[in-house]
């Protein structure tokens, strides 16, 4: 059984500026924000997070498939997911509109200030996800990642009319959702993602308690950054799993989405929510030290001694075993 990836697909511009951006900010002035940073480096990459989801996935010796929409200028990238093992017979391609695009700066402390342009991606509403699940393979999960809005409530209503699990990471769109919306994304998701600003932000926009978003999803998984990850369940007490720790981070841009799938692959595999998350980390320090979201190499002994250095030979030895291995 195939995973469908829903989200954004789009290109990625990656700035670094050598200074800190606390430092240009004036308490007073914050009202009046008017500032221009001079990057001294630029990176051209590939990203969306249904495309970053999706091809850690390929890489970890899935066959996801890409729920999105792409420009006219898809060609090269669509070769490229291919490649990498992404299934993107699905990716509505627009006739007029350019592939989406995100421009983020750097600084100095890896804090980040980014502007999101939709382009093609606002056609996603048009995807039917109903045909997708009646004419692709049959599908385990759905993640329903950060997209046009009104793809993501079609998306959750088609997958949970159709019983299939759905995995909800609105991340990014939080900011401009509207309660009924958030309430509709979340309510009986099997997993949900967000970051800890997004845990808090998620309550602020539902309304509803930590206790009461337990109550409507299966399994919470809130990324701390280097702090690690929190598993929260209803009932039962959250549990803690540290970051895979590196001392040569290059660019934080993709990890969530790197942990996204590294999680999902261990899900797939049919390990523990703890193991899930373990691997997770293992692939997103992979990514945290090569700069874009789509830049780096997964290889399995390399993956297994961070597991194993981390957590220990009993984690690592029973995600080597899993089918994510397997080859």
């Amino acid at each position: 059984m195939e995973m469908a990836i829903t989200g954004s697909l789009a290109s990625d511009h990656l700035m670094v500026f050598p200074g800190r951006f606390a430092d240009q900010l004036l308490a007073g002035s914050l009202d009046r924000v008017s500032l221009s940073f001079l990057a001294d480096h630029l990176d051209v990459r590939r990203g969306g997070v249904g495309a970053n989801i999706a091809f850690g996935l390929g890489l970890l010796g899935l066959r996801p498939v890409l729920v999105a929409s792409a420009g006219v200028d898809f060609a090269e990238y669509d070769a490229w997911l291919r490649a990498a093992g992404v299934d993107t017979s699905w990716v509505r391609v627009s006739e007029t509109l350019h592939t989406a695009r995100f421009v983020c700066t750097t600084d100095a402390d890896q804090n980040q200030i980014a502007t999101f342009y939709a382009g093609a991606m606002a056609e996603a509403r048009h995807i039917d996800l109903r045909r997708v699940a009646r004419e692709a393979a049959p599908l385990a999960m759905v993640l329903v990642g950060a997209d046009d809005p009104q793809a993501m409530l079609r998306h959750t209503a088609a997958a949970h009319e159709l019983g299939i699990p759905v995995a909800a990471d609105p991340s990014q769109q939080l900011a401009r959702l509207e309660k009924d919306e958030v309430r509709l994304l979340t309510d009986g998701a099997r997993l949900l993602f967000t970051n800890e600003y997004e845990a808090a932000l998620l309550q602020e926009r539902t309304g509803w308690t930590s206790r009461q978003v337990l109550a409507r999803v299966g399994t919470w998984i809130t990324t701390h950054g280097a702090d690690g990850v929190l598993l929260s369940r209803a009932g039962e007490t959250p549990v803690k799993v540290p970051a895979v720790p590196t001392e040569h981070v290059v660019d934080p841009t993709g990890a969530g989405d790197a942990f996204r799938a590294g999680f999902l692959a261990g899900v797939a595999a049919g390990r523990s929510p703890v193991r899930a998350a373990q691997l997770g980390c293992a692939v997103a320090t992979t990514v945290l030290e090569s700069v874009g979201t789509q830049e780096y190499k997964i290889v399995a002994a390399d993956l297994v001694g961070r597991v194993a250095h981390a957590y220990g030979p009993e984690a690592a030895g029973d995600l080597e075993s899993s089918p994510v291995f397997a080859g």
